[in-house]
Formats: C-alpha cells, structure tokens, sequence
C-alpha cells in the first residue's frame, strides 16, 4: 500500500517551479540538433528512443499533478497509451504512433504552463510540494538517461548553457582510510528535512566491523594495468555469472576503449580521445568491477560501508558517531568547488580534485563524478511501502546491484550520501565505476 509521502513545510511554489523549468532546460538542450533518425535512434535494450522519453516526461508530470491531484482530463488523449512506462512494453516503443518532435514539444509545453499556473499565488501543502519534487526529479534521472544515451550512440558530445566555473584542484588521494567499526544508521531518518526517496526509508541499525576504504575512486591507470595483465581472459578472476557475462559480450577491456598508436584511446560522444590515467575509469559494470577487486587482492564496499565512509561522522577518538551528515563535507548543497556535478565540465576529472569535498574519514569525491557500485544488492529496508511512485523501486528488488555517490552528469538537487541507485550488474553504458576496501 502506497505512503502519502510530504515535504517538510516551507518550499513556495517559485522554489518548484524554479526546479521544475531548470530541469526542463537541460532536456531540451539534449534534444536541441539531433534530427529525425537521431531522435530514434537503434532498437537497444538498454536505451529508449528519445522521442518517446521526453513525452514520457510529459505524460509522468500530467499523471501525478493535474490528472492525480486535480482529476483533469488528459490533455493529450492517446497519452496514456503512448507514454505509459509501465504498461507499455519497452521493446514497442520504436513502434508506436508517436507524435512528430513539434507537437511532443508542444505538449511538454501544455503540461508546463499547466503545472505553474495551478500554482499561481498560493502556498503547495506538504504532499503538493512532494510531488512537485517527485516529477522534477524524475526528469533528472531522465537527462541523466539522455546523456549516456548520447554515449552510448555516439552522437554528438551536448552543449550545456551553465558550463562549470568551479575549480577542481587537487590534493593527496592515494591510499587507504580507516572507518572504525560500530552502528550505523543505514538509510534517511525520519525527520530528514529534504525530500526522501521511497527506497531510502527508514534509517535502521546496522552492525559495521572495522574497514579500510580507498580514498578516491579506482583510476584508468589501475584499471589499464588489469588489462594489459589479462585480466579479462583469466577466468579465476570472474564468478560464474561474470564469466557467462564475459562470454555472452566478448569483452576485453572496457567498452570504449580502444588501442592506439600512442596508448589507449576512449571515446567520449562521438570522438576519440586519450585515455587520462589518473581519472576514474567509467563506463565498467560491476562484473568488470569484481573481477578488478580479485585480481587486486581488494573488494567491493558493502552499502552501509560506503555510506559510514561517506557521511557518518568522527566520534571520539576517531570512533564511528551515531549521527551522519547529508553530504559528505556537510549540509551544504553541492558547488562546483565540492563535486563534479550537473555536467558542467562533460565528463570526469581527476580523482584527486575536489579536496574540499572530501567525507569526515578523509574520502574524496564520494558525491560526483562517477557512479561507484557497491557489492549489495538492491533491497528493500525493513518496512518498506512504495510510495506515489510505485514502480519507482519495487519492480527492481533482488535484481539489481546499489550504486552509489552520483555521477559526472547528474544534478546536484537529486544526489545526497544517502541516495541510492541501482542497475543490473551487466550494465556498463551509466557512469558507473568503484572504490575498494581492503580484504
């Protein structure tokens, strides 16, 4: 049964709307020069074709807002039978009717004015404002989704209006830090003043022993090294389901890299480029990410590890406290100076950068730049109950893999230490890469 999830009181209805439109214009600058066939792109399992996501986008707003909260009819009538991601099957979504690229914007448009205009001079109640929230959100995970599909395509790299301006200086990175062990609180607390995702609720007690956890992310020139060791072609480095895995995609290094004359190449969008070797490696999937761990001699971090590395705070004596932070350097919300967020700079930066962010422990970047899975897989927390959106989490329990800490590409409003994310182990197309712990 489905929560009536809220937001604390005190967002007006310029704070949502002014979310609403930012994330509307990162869309549209994902759509903006791509042509007919561009906007439909191959049919992949792993993508969507964008002409259908962005009235998608349309269609989820219009369903909880105008349609959910006021009972107004559809103003586009064949929405749900076009737009409908849980009723329609992905593998149809090249086939439907779908309108042309003018009147899908347009539509967008409808829904938009629509959805400011009902909140003209008034206050949103607390479940208003979450919902508001919700659907903002959810067009940030979409851009999200657009940019690696942009990747995955190899279209053209996009142009963003609020290029970063931030400085990404760096600082010490190597090595290991200590987290103590004790109880972790795991998951969002239930006063938490900011909006919580279903899957993130309730904090509960978690029993940590003792870890040592990298402090920044692994590189390129440590993943490189796996490479050029064989370590794709020795099969005691992969579990039975990352060797069927192996098998089935004919991998031997990272999906786009390449060899050249002078060393590694890796296309970024739709060029080559050199491969920087002290930048995270991106672009693995958590089968590629064990497999690194064994030869390495290292693992993956549990979640409630990389969350206790990530936002518990120091007790005494550097013992682990019962409380954490939403961030890892605080309460702040992100800035370019912090995290490399909001695709500002389009693409990753060295994981020595960004020392101002670092977690209490002394960890670097374990908000931005790359996605980093997690050995867990992706449960429900006890008592669970979805919220409005119901096929938001649930459809994926006991499937998919946690990542966590948020990625080049995605927004800062979206991302805290807590947030978790999730993808089957076989995908490498999100911006995904790993930290490790030592054995």
């Amino acid at each position: 049964m489905a929560t009536v999830a809220t937001l604390p009181q005190g967002d007006t209805a310029d704070d949502l709307l002014a979310d609403l439109r930012d994330a509307r214009t990162r869309t549209l600058e994902l759509v903006a020069g791509l042509d007919g066939a561009a906007l439909m792109g191959p049919r992949l399992a792993i993508v969507n074709p964008l002409l259908w996501e962005i009235g998608h986008l349309a269609w989820f707003h219009e369903h909880f807002i105008l349609r959910g909260l006021d009972g107004r009819a559809p103003l586009l009538p064949e929405a749900d039978r076009l737009y409908d991601s849980g009723a329609v099957p992905h593998a149809t979504r090249w086939d439907l009717p779908l309108p042309s690229l003018t009147d899908t914007l347009a539509y967008m448009e409808r829904v938009q004015s629509a959805l400011a205009a009902r909140l003209e001079g008034r206050m949103p109640d607390p479940h208003e404002a979450y919902l508001y929230r919700l659907i903002a959100l959810h067009e940030d995970m979409h851009a999200e989704a657009f940019t690696y599909t942009r990747q995955t395509l190899g279209q053209p790299r996009p142009s963003f209006a609020s290029p970063c301006d931030g400085t990404a200086e760096g600082g010490p990175w190597r090595g290991d830090v200590e987290v103590p062990g004790g109880l972790l609180r795991l998951g969002a607390e239930r006063d938490a003043a900011r909006f919580v995702f279903d899957n993130e609720k309730w904090a509960h007690p978690v029993e940590i022993a003792p870890f040592r956890i990298a402090r920044a992310p692994v590189t390129n020139a440590e993943f490189a090294a796996f490479v050029e060791d064989g370590g794709y072609r020795a099969r005691d480095l992969w579990d039975e389901e990352g060797i069927a895995w192996l098998d089935g995609s004919g991998a031997i290094h990272p999906v786009y890299w390449t060899r050249g004359e002078g060393g590694w190449l890796v296309r970024a969008f739709d060029r080559d480029e050199p491969l920087r070797p002290h930048r995270p490696v991106i672009h693995v999937n958590w089968h590629e990410a064990r497999a690194w761990c064994r030869w390495a001699g290292r693992r993956l971090p549990t979640e409630a590890e990389w969350e206790a590395a990530a936002v518990a705070e120091r007790g005494p004596e550097g013992t682990l406290a019962p409380t954490k932070r939403t961030y890892p350097w605080g309460e702040t919300g992100p800035t370019p100076t912090l995290a490399n967020l909001d695709g500002g700079r389009l693409g990753t930066v060295d994981v020595a950068a960004h020392p101002a962010g670092d977690s209490p422990w002394g960890c670097r970047q374990m908000i931005g730049n790359v996605w980093e899975w997690t050995e867990s897989a992706f449960l429900p927390f006890p008592g669970f109950a979805p919220d409005a959106y119901r096929e938001y989490s649930a459809p994926s329990f006991g499937t998919r893999k946690v990542l966590r800490g948020g990625a080049w590409a995605t927004r800062g409003r979206m991302v805290t230490g807590l947030y978790r994310n999730f993808f089957g182990p076989d995908r490498r197309d999100v911006f995904a890469g790993f930290r490790t712990v030592a054995p």
